[in-house]
Order: C-alpha cells, then sequence, then structure tokens
C-alpha cells in the first residue's frame, strides 16, 4: 500500500465572509481544491454579499493569538496566507506570533472589499509595515498599491512584491512580481469580462501559499496560482446580484 501523501498545512489569517465568496471562505476553498490542509485564525466577522459588507465586528486580539498559537503548537504550519485584519492591534499581534515562524508568508494588505467597502482604517493601514517586513510576498491590488506609496515606494522597502492589475483598465491584465535583486517577472493575459470577481486577492494569495509550502519558487507559485484563478474566474457559478463569488471547484474540472 503506498503511503498517504502529506498535505502542506496552510493557515489563513483573516475576516469570514458570511457570503462564502471571500476572506476565510475563499481561502479554505482555495488550500482544499489544491491540495493542502486548511487552518484559520478568523480576525474579524462580516455579514457580507455580493452587493457589499454590512456588518463588521473584529476579534479580540488575545482571541486571534489564540488561534494562531493553538494551530501551530499542535498541528504545524508550512505557510502562512494574511488578508482582514480589522485593527492595528490585531495586525501587531498578528505579526508577533509570526516572527517566531520560519515558513513562507503570503501578506494581502486587504483595504477594500470587492464592493467598494473600506476593510482597513489608517491606523491598520500603518500597521501593515511590520508584517510587509516579515511577508516572503506581499500581494496589493491597484488601490492598495496606492494607498502603500506605490511600486518606488515598496521597492525602496527591500521587500518582494506582487502588483496585480485586475482593477486597472484596458482589454488586458498585468501581473508585475518584483523581487529585490531580480529582474521583474510579468504576465500578461487577456481580461475575463465577468462581474463575478468576488475574492479573486484571497484566492489568489491562498494558492500562492499553497504552492510555497509544496517547495515551488516564488515565480513559480505565483504562475500556478494565477492559473488557479482565471480558471475559477470563467467557473464562476453566477450567485448573486452583485459581485459573485469565483467556481473554486474549477481545478476538478481541469
Amino acid at each position: 500500500m503506498n503511503a498517504p501523501r502529506v498535505a502542506p498545512r496552510i493557515l489563513a489569517i483573516a475576516g469570514s465572509d458570511s457570503g462564502g465568496g471571500a476572506g476565510i471562505q475563499a481561502d479554505i476553498k482555495t488550500i482544499t481544491m489544491l491540495g493542502g490542509y486548511a487552518m484559520t485564525a478568523v480576525t474579524t466577522l462580516t455579514a457580507q454579499d455580493t452587493t457589499g459588507v454590512h456588518m463588521v465586528e473584529a476579534a479580540s486580539p488575545a482571541m486571534v493569538a489564540a488561534q494562531i498559537d493553538a494551530c501551530t503548537g499542535d498541528l504545524g504550519v508550512d505557510a502562512v496566507k494574511i488578508g482582514m485584519l480589522g485593527s492595528p492591534e490585531i495586525a501587531a499581534v498578528v505579526a508577533q506570533r509570526l516572527e517566531r515562524l520560519a515558513v513562507p508568508i503570503v501578506f494581502d494588505p486587504v483595504m477594500i472589499a470587492t464592493s467598494g467597502a473600506a476593510l482597513a482604517d489608517a491606523a491598520t493601514i500603518a500597521a501593515f509595515e511590520r508584517l510587509m517586513a516579515l511577508a516572503t510576498l506581499t500581494t496589493p491590488n491597484v488601490p492598495e498599491l496606492a494607498a502603500l506609496g506605490g511600486a518606488a515606494a515598496l521597492r525602496a522597502r527591500g521587500i518582494a512584491w506582487l502588483g496585480k492589475g485586475g482593477d486597472a483598465e484596458g482589454p488586458d491584465v498585468t501581473d508585475r512580481l518584483a523581487v529585490p535583486g531580480e529582474d521583474d517577472v510579468v504576465w500578461t493575459a487577456p481580461r475575463i469580462h465577468t462581474r463575478h470577481t468576488h475574492g479573486t486577492g484571497c484566492t489568489l494569495s491562498s494558492a500562492i501559499a499553497t504552492h510555497l509550502a509544496r517547495g515551488l519558487s516564488l515565480a513559480a507559485a505565483v504562475a500556478e496560482a494565477r492559473r488557479f484563478v482565471r480558471a475559477a474566474l470563467l467557473a464562476a457559478p453566477g450567485f448573486g446580484a452583485g459581485s459573485g463569488p469565483l467556481g473554486h471547484y474549477a481545478v476538478l474540472q481541469a
């Protein structure tokens, strides 16, 4: 009998999306579909659907820390994905816990939901600095990149980052991976025209973390994650009146 394959253990630290399209729910679907074992530390509860975020309630920093400790202390962890944090205090305690780990960390600096709702205040965004310094990769979209000071500011920080181009205008989507001391890696692909884009950033960052935990290089992990997101966009089930969820099950149809 063949020995069972050991799934990489991915800890997703993010908010809960009651509609299931983004946040922890998208993370769990992505990690599971890609063959990983998903663990979670929930930072915030949101009452959310495809039309917007209707209510947000943050967990206590102590509760977030306890969830991280429970996962890493007993189950172990091979990679971490960070999403919505909810408060500067939560950002600080997450950074403190992750400084103890020597695993890949993918930080999606969530500030605005696909619907346009603000998910991070100025103090929380300021607290992102410590996490960006810790992260293996930071993955801002167009408005998040601008809020962090732009490409020049990220290069000056000496960190690796992936500039996501889905929010830019034009018929193509261009994503740029910038790693200190290396030439940028650029991917360009035709835009998939759909309103069902809720959770694309969460899905991408979780997929990158899962592939990094498998031992892929940063560029290869991003390439594979992009392929998964595009497949999930094409497989979107069409739910909801607004920005609908992706079809994470697309990997089963490939």
